[in-house]
């Protein structure tokens, strides 16, 4: 690429840097936009359905484990009991309430006179009518463990060989937990085989939840993974659509970096939107709510304990949340400045190095990323802030907790299993508070690139498409430009009435000087761009009646600067018509553009680089001819095609061009005046306007504006 077209180009990337800097990357939450998100999602009903009841199954199973080891630790792990002397129990004149309330428990065991009643909160009693039960010897002091047993079980056997320390009748059987501990382990784990086997079918119960709860995670995981892989396709393909649809003027006031951006990165955001936003959201949120409810169940006091140490962590995360957009704000500007300065440096690398410019760009390079390591570290202080100090009030919590329960379980109002669930419970409420708040920058960041989607989604700029006069297959290629006029910009016409035609099978060269108009003009024709008034005619129709593909099948211009996807040549030619190989290389044959592609390794099937970079400038135009042969068009535009083609190069473009366009119509804007001389008719414009026309020879007779510029040619090539 030439310095000083490559200067131009930075230049222009220069100018699309700043535009990128001042771009707002995140924004408040917005209900519209949220809710024209959450529209994508009405075709997939049944599959968030099916996403939801997987949420919610998930977090009850989360919410089931501490209960579950609060079941073991009070019911298998550490059992007391109150025994009640029955015969003592008789002799009473008047029962107590107490009395009353312990002699109602189901779950109680009756063995040597004694009937063992756990201690429990369903059964606790205060500490003088304790007292008063043990002082009439209602009440045994001891601390007893009592189980039942299965006729012929080990259990049995160790409490028969030992009558001196159990207390037996029927099938129950009580000890000392101090007796108890002198058994042998073995006796011991005969006696407490109950309590075992109660362990481990809980221990599998858990284990089973626990595979429950990642089977529901996995599905809830996969449904919004799926649903928003679909939805962020659709948005993708309505984006493409839509910029594929609009007119050349909206493209060119947009960088093709930004509408990139919109397919890729907005879009991104607004997948974070689904997959990581909302379904921690509605996660965080599920399993706090379900935490509250349990915590409630479990022991209102000791909730409200914990909810009180609270609001310092929901103040100190909303001014997290404050904090974290303006950090994130800062580092995706600094970012976003490093990489501009970075692709501007390293596609002009070539210029730094002409103008001696690397130290420059190492101390400038070196400020931008010195912001960005400081716009990082300032992100990072935030989070390092945030993440201790909600772990502090979490510990405070925890602690307080821990005093009060430790209270309620000496006063037997709560059971250390009930305490143990209760910590558990604490640390699952916290997690989400903390989650939440990190997320907040990532719905801001989604919220701004949902805005800028549908932005650009609500923005139609683009060519009426209303004709319904079908010409394709009959057309004779007549032009008619009738008091055009046109302007890329208002107030700055480009065409000031532009009256001409060109009869069917005519080539017509357009000459004039640079900003003449002359490309204006092949604008306009294939309606690349909409005229500001008068009328141009095919065929005597105007060209807003013909459809847009018709006309474009019918009208091709083969362009100054060349584009080619990457593919293969003969991909490139075709095009997407369903052309055979024969078809393709007689194309390419047409405009001798067949001899330089059989002398390549892998011929038509040679796979071209971006931007057809392995090949030579030539080459590319002489395939961007073969392409517009291979579509056979009525009408033929070459806009100073031969350019960037070597004189023996052109001489071969034009003895296939000579061939070609035999029987169409062609319009020839030209720069090389050689080239032109044997046009049926020569165009001269000047300032957007008509002034000269005639054949070559008419026209150096007249001596006017087509004349001054062939001999301007004619010294250049001289000298």
């Amino acid at each position: 690429m030439p310095v000083q077209r490559r200067s131009r180009v930075l230049e222009r990337r220069g100018r699309m840097a700043d535009f990128f800097e001042t771009e707002e990357v995140v924004k408040e939450y917005d209900s519209v936009i949220a809710r024209r998100i959450l529209s994508y999602l009405k075709p997939y009903k049944v599959l968030i359905a099916i996403t939801a009841v997987a949420l919610i199954l998930s977090t009850l199973g989360e919410l089931l484990v501490p209960l579950i080891q609060q079941t073991v630790i009070d019911d298998s792990i550490i059992v007391n009991y109150h025994a009640v002397n029955l015969a003592a129990m008789e002799q009473m004149q008047e029962s107590t309430e107490a009395l009353d309330l312990l002699m109602a428990s189901r779950r109680s065991i009756e063995a040597g006179g004694l009937r063992f009643v756990p201690k429990g909160r369903e059964t606790r009693i205060s500490a003088s009518a304790e007292r008063e039960l043990l002082d009439n010897g209602i009440l045994d002091g001891g601390d007893w463990y009592a189980f039942n047993f299965e006729t012929g079980s080990e259990a049995e056997a160790v409490a028969k060989r030992r009558p001196d320390i159990f207390l037996s009748g029927g099938n129950a059987s009580a000890v000392l937990k101090k007796d108890l501990h002198t058994l042998a382990l073995a006796d011991i784990t005969a006696v407490r085989a109950g309590d075992i086997s109660k362990i481990i079918r809980m221990a599998l119960s858990m284990f089973l939840i626990l595979c429950l709860v990642f089977l529901f995670t996995f599905i809830q995981t996969w449904g919004t993974c799926l649903i928003s892989q679909r939805v962020l396709k659709k948005i993708r393909l309505e984006l493409f659509k839509k910029t594929l649809s609009q007119s050349t003027s909206f493209l060119s006031r947009h960088p093709v970096g930004r509408i990139v951006t919109r397919l890729t990165g907005d879009v991104e955001t607004i997948d974070e939107f689904f997959t990581t936003v909302l379904v921690s959201f509605l996660k965080d949120l599920s399993v706090m709510i379900g935490v509250l409810i349990t915590l409630f169940a479990l022991s209102p006091k000791l909730a409200l304990a914990a909810i009180i140490t609270m609001p310092p962590v929901l103040i100190l995360s909303a001014i997290s949340r404050v904090k974290a957009r303006d950090a994130f704000r800062r580092q995706r500007t600094a970012s976003s400045k490093v990489n501009s300065y970075l692709s501007e440096r390293l596609f002009g690398v070539q210029v730094v190095q002409l103008f001696l410019g690397e130290n420059k760009s190492k101390r400038e390079f070196a400020q931008r990323n010195l912001e960005l390591l400081r716009a990082k570290l300032g992100e990072m202080y935030v989070f390092a802030v945030f993440r201790p100090s909600v772990e502090l009030f979490s510990t405070i919590t925890t602690a307080t907790i821990l005093v009060a329960g430790a209270a309620m379980v000496l006063d037997l109002s709560l059971s250390l299993g009930m305490l143990i669930a209760f910590i558990n419970l604490i640390g699952m409420l916290y997690h989400p508070l903390m989650d939440i708040a990190e997320k907040y920058t990532l719905l801001q960041s989604a919220m701004a690139g949902g805005e800028r989607v549908f932005k650009l989604l609500d923005t139609d700029e683009g060519i009426k498409d209303s004709g319904r006069h079908n010409i394709e297959g009959s057309v004779r290629g007549h032009i008619e430009f009738d008091n055009v006029h046109f302007s890329y910009v208002d107030s700055e016409e480009v065409l000031h009435g532009l009256t001409f035609s060109v009869n069917p099978g005519e080539m017509a060269a357009i000459v004039g000087y640079t900003g003449a108009g002359k490309t204006t003009i092949t604008n306009v024709l294939a309606r690349l761009w909409d005229i500001d008034s008068g009328e141009i005619r095919i065929d005597g129709i105007p060209v807003k009646d013909i459809p847009l593909d018709e006309l474009r099948r019918s009208c091709l211009p083969v362009l100054q600067d060349v584009f080619l996807f990457s593919g293969t040549i003969s991909d490139n030619i075709r095009l997407g018509l369903p052309l055979s190989d024969a078809e393709v290389e007689e194309a390419a044959k047409a405009v001798h553009a067949h001899e330089f592609i059989s002398r390549l390794k892998d011929g038509y099937g040679t796979v071209l680089s971006e931007g057809a970079a392995n090949i030579s400038s030539g080459q590319r135009q002489l395939i961007s001819f073969a392409r517009v042969i291979a579509h056979n068009p009525a009408i033929v535009i070459l806009d100073e095609a031969t350019s960037s083609v070597d004189t023996e190069t052109e001489r071969f473009i034009q003895l296939g061009l000579q061939k070609v366009l035999a029987g169409r119509t062609s319009i020839v804007i030209a720069h090389r005046l050689s080239t032109i001389r044997h046009a049926d008719r020569i165009m001269v414009l000047s300032g957007g306007r008509l002034v000269e026309q005639g054949v070559h020879d008419e026209l150096i007779a007249k001596n006017g504006l087509y004349a001054n510029l062939y001999r301007l040619q004619y010294t250049e090539i001289s000298c």
